[in-house]
């Protein structure tokens, strides 16, 4: 089965116009083809409003377009002035702010290719990503992530120069191969006074089909790939986002994951240059629950464990309220959940359900959604990895809207998405303009479109086996598609689970189902070539430390907490109640508690918090074989 999204060949959206068809191309958002082109005419026509704010000494502070504008010429003309030839790469490794996207774009405007590094790499896995990549300039945000550069310098021999965004503890610094940010600067300022239509000349030049920037891969199936997005894959993603995720010029943003991150990437820096909207960096992941607090944003993105840990938030408030809080808020979600039952019935809404909904909203849900800085929110955004359509059921309970969404680096971004007015939960939406999906003979998603990669860099070998012979990207996801044009992930071909017995399972639904509890994080099942299936849990800390602290529980540390007989208990029950949804063969008849809190810096998550399965098997081996005896 095959579905193709097709549109009109004109089309405008909030005022901006753009070529549509995006089976033919060229691809123009208000009449630019490459992102460069976009940015500068965004910032002659904004000049003064305000592009972004970041946060400083407590206080939030803003920036202009004619700041965002004056900050990447400079930079890009610097790094011109110390020999950047076009469609040379610069790496990024810094945590998002607002000098990222000084850099990001100056690249991209003088012709060279931008590549982001998570701040969660090791030092190895720097030097192994600077040398695939051919990195002339590395770009780090401190002395933390310089000194991973310091220890592996004379591993990288093709980088030219190291530029240092923050000058603390760094004061007596001096290496002849590293600057800092204010040194590139005023080497720009320099440039442009003896080459004032330099920048411009680089932006006129850029072409949809260079490579703008280069996003790898998480290395699940071995070394990280760099995918090739080039300006026609990117206006054609930021086209779509604009058709199916809009925002507006008095629209706030919130950007917190890794800008390595297609998502992030598209959503919080190049989807608002297109729609004129205003981002506001988060201080640090850390903070960033405080921080949309404080801004209270119309349109927020996350990943699955941030919506996750926002309803594992409310579970501990709502338990530690005093009793008639709990009954009023226990008596507003049971009003949420019949709207949200009749709504996904199709049919209207009742009165006496709707009456009773905007009773309880006004008193109860309306003040959580304040708390949690979800008071101006018309939409939140999932992706990056499968969401319990019950937990998006949930937040539709509370009055707040989760879209999910589905994509892959090598799709540039977005692929298929749910729409505000378009949602069916459970599915990840229909197929973004210009795209085409269809399901292989053996399940597999493959998709067709403008915004697919170039290819991997120097890799065209793994660009092939990414293909099929016809050109249709490989996605190595299983899924359907139903009458109606939505698709739905049911798991990836690698993960199915074939029992000793022959049944084939996909294990992300039951998954899924456990995360669901405010107990668990995340969970990975296990049964390939086995008799039964099994689970290793992650426990969430927060929630299991309030349980044990609640009942007494003693532990002094993660591994004693997730030890002690009550929290093993607690988990039976979760699995119990879990399987009684499933069919008997894909019932868990064991599981093993993960007792080392895992972070982005362990080889068990990627930097979007998602299990590696591989890599949870081969390091918990030990578990696995405990529960097959």
């Amino acid at each position: 089965m095959t579905v193709a999204e097709k549109i009109p060949p004109q089309q405008t959206v909030l005022g901006h116009s753009f070529n549509a068809d995006l089976s033919q191309g060229p691809y123009y958002f208000d009449g630019c083809d490459t992102l460069a082109k976009l940015f500068r005419q965004r910032c002659q026509e904004l000049g003064g409003k305000i592009a972004h704010r970041e946060k400083d000494y407590g206080i939030w502070l803003s920036y202009s377009w004619a700041d965002f504008h004056e900050h990447a010429r400079l930079l890009g003309l610097g790094l011109v002035s110390l020999g950047l030839k076009r469609g040379e790469v610069v790496s990024i490794l810094s945590e998002d702010n607002k000098e990222w996207i000084y850099a990001d774009l100056g690249v991209q405007c003088v012709g060279g290719v931008s590549s982001g590094i998570y701040t969660t790499d090791s030092a190895a896995q720097l030097k192994y990503l600077v040398n695939d990549s051919d990195s002339r300039f590395l770009f780090v945000e401190n002395d933390e992530q310089l000194d991973k550069f310091l220890s592996v310098r004379h591993e990288m021999p093709g980088l030219s120069r190291v530029i240092v965004f923050d000058r603390d503890g760094l004061h007596d610094f001096c290496d002849e191969q590293v600057i800092f940010l204010d040194d590139l600067y005023a080497l720009g300022r320099a440039f442009l006074k003896e080459n004032p239509n330099r920048f411009d000349e680089e932006i006129a030049k850029s072409k949809p089909e260079e490579t703008a920037i280069l996003v790898y891969t998480s290395g699940t199936t071995g070394p990280p790939k760099g995918a090739m997005i080039s300006h026609k894959n990117v206006m054609a993603s930021v086209i779509g986002a604009a058709l199916t995720l809009p925002v507006g010029p008095d629209d706030e943003q919130v950007c917190f994951l890794p800008l390595c991150h297609i998502l992030e990437r598209l959503l919080t820096v190049f989807l608002p240059i297109g729609m004129k909207s205003t981002v506001n960096f988060a201080e640090s992941p850390e903070t960033v629950f405080d921080n949309v607090r404080e801004v209270s944003p119309h349109v927020f993105t996350a990943v699955p464990r941030v919506w996750e840990k926002i309803y594992s938030r409310v579970t501990i408030m709502a338990s530690e309220a005093t009793p008639f809080g709990r009954w009023a808020f226990g008596r507003a979600v049971k009003a949420g959940l019949k709207r949200v039952a009749a709504m996904e019935a199709g049919g209207p809404v009742p009165f006496g359900t709707r009456l009773s909904y905007a009773f309880w909203d006004f008193t109860v849900l309306r003040n959580l959604r304040r708390m949690l800085g979800f008071d101006r929110l018309r939409r939140g955004t999932s992706g990056a990895a499968p969401i319990s359509p019950d937990l998006l059921r949930w937040f539709k309970v509370i009055g707040v809207i989760v879209l999910e969404g589905y994509g892959m680096t090598e799709s540039s971004g977005v692929i298929s998405v749910n729409r505000l007015d378009n949602d069916r939960t459970g599915t990840v939406g229909p197929i973004v303009p210009g795209g085409e999906v269809r399901v292989a003979d053996d399940g597999e998603i493959q998709y067709r479109g403008p915004n697919v990669f170039k290819g991997y860099w120097n890799k065209p070998d793994k660009t092939a086996e990414a293909l099929t012979e016809d050109g249709w990207l490989r996605t190595g996801d299983v899924g359907r598609l139903d009458e109606d044009g939505f698709l739905t992930i049911t798991g990836r071909v690698k993960d199915i689970i074939i029992t000793a017995g022959g049944k084939n399972i996909t294990p992300a639904e039951i998954e899924n189902r456990l995360k669901f509890s405010p107990y668990i994080a995340d969970a990975v099942v296990i049964g390939d070539k086995r008799k039964f299936l099994t689970c290793l849990v992650m426990i969430d800390q927060e929630n299991v430390e309030k349980f044990a602290q609640d009942r007494k529980v003693p532990f002094n540390d993660f591994r004693s907490l997730c030890a002690a007989q009550e929290v093993r208990d607690l988990i039976a029950g979760v699995v119990e109640e879990t399987n009684r949804e499933f069919a008997r063969v894909e019932q868990i008849k064991d599981f093993r508690l993960i007792d080392v809190l895992l972070t982005a810096e362990d080889d068990e998550l990627t930097a979007t918090m998602k299990l590696k399965r591989s890599f949870v098997e081969k390091k918990h081996k030990r578990l696995i074989d405990e529960m097959y005896g």
